[in-house]
Order: structure tokens, then C-alpha cells, then sequence
């Protein structure tokens, strides 16, 4: 199921909306400004939280949680070294992992595990700078096929990467 996400590049606190594939709202992306951590939370349109997503505050390299209820479901971290590719990890909580490859800046990336596909993230479909696509392979029974899962992870890339990172 793809899901589309519009940014909104100048807006305090990063708030947007994710859509799904007939355009209805099905996550609300709220940045929380003013924190001593960057903080995120992943809602239904009607407010209710599924995330927390917060920035680790001591770690050498990039991290972000990703919390559900108060315990953390899973972790992406920046690889120490990775020359050819930009690449993250996520350990999930359940002891299983994700890997996350592609180009971070430009929006093009795979998430994949063991069992194959995740999520593939792509801006190549829209001329909208700040728009682009999550498609969440949804067929999967396990966390891999949970879309708001999946989209906390690449908020997460979008902060550990992109302008976030360096604010």
C-alpha cells in the first residue's frame, strides 16, 4: 500500500499530513518544537498517538527511537562507516532487524530484512520537492507490514539525514 507524504519545508515543529493511495488522511506527522530532543509523534487523523519518535541524546553515532505506549518497539541508527551507500539499521525490539539503503537526500530508498522487502521510498513520481512515496508491503504479517511502523522509520531517516539533522 503506498502512502504519500507532503512535507511541509518551512513549517515550525515539522507537521504534515500522510495520505493513502485515494488521497484520505491517515497519519498526521506532529514535530514537536521547543524540546530539548527532537520529538515526533505519529497520529491517527482523529489525534489518537500510535509513536513517539524522539532523538537519542548521547550516541555516537545518529539514533532515534521509535516508543508505542511508553516502550521502545524499535531503534535506527546511522552505520559507522558506509562508503558507497547511505545506510541505517533498525533493531527491532521483537530481536529482529531492518536495513536501510539508497540515497537519504534524495528520497530514493529500500527497507528490507531477512525476509525480504519492507517499504520502498521514492520521490521519482512527483516534481513536488517536498513530496514523495512510501510503499509499505503490507501483505507481510509481521511489524514489516505495519504502515505506521514503517512511516515512524523514515521520519526517523528524514531526521537522522536530511535538514533536521543539522538543526
Amino acid at each position: 500500500m503506498k502512502f504519500l507524504v507532503r512535507e511541509r519545508i518551512f513549517d515550525i515543529g515539522d507537521d504534515f499530513w500522510v495520505e493513502d493511495e485515494q488521497g484520505q488522511r491517515a497519519f498526521w506527522v506532529d514535530g514537536k518544537a521547543l524540546r530539548l530532543r527532537q520529538t515526533f509523534e505519529l497520529k491517527t487523523p482523529d489525534g489518537q498517538i500510535l509513536f513517539v519518535i524522539r532523538k537519542k541524546l548521547l550516541s555516537l553515532r545518529g539514533a532515534m527511537e521509535i516508543e508505542r505506549d511508553g516502550q521502545t518497539v524499535a531503534t535506527v541508527r546511522k552505520r559507522m562507516f558506509s562508503l558507497l551507500r547511505d545506510r541505517l539499521d533498525v533493531e527491532l525490539a521483537d530481536g529482529g532487524s531492518w536495513e536501510i539503503t539508497g540515497s537519504f537526500l534524495d528520497k530514493e530508498y529500500a527497507i528490507n530484512d531477512s525476509e525480504g522487502p519492507v517499504a520502498q521510498i521514492s520521490r521519482k513520481w512527483f516534481r513536488l520537492r517536498d513530496t514523495y512515496a512510501v510503499d509499505v508491503n503490507t501483505f507481510r504479517g509481521d511489524l514489516g507490514g505495519d504502515p505506521a511502523l514503517v512511516i515512524s522509520v523514515a521520519v526517523c531517516v528524514e531526521a537522522l539525514s536530511g535538514r533536521s539533522a543539522e538543526e
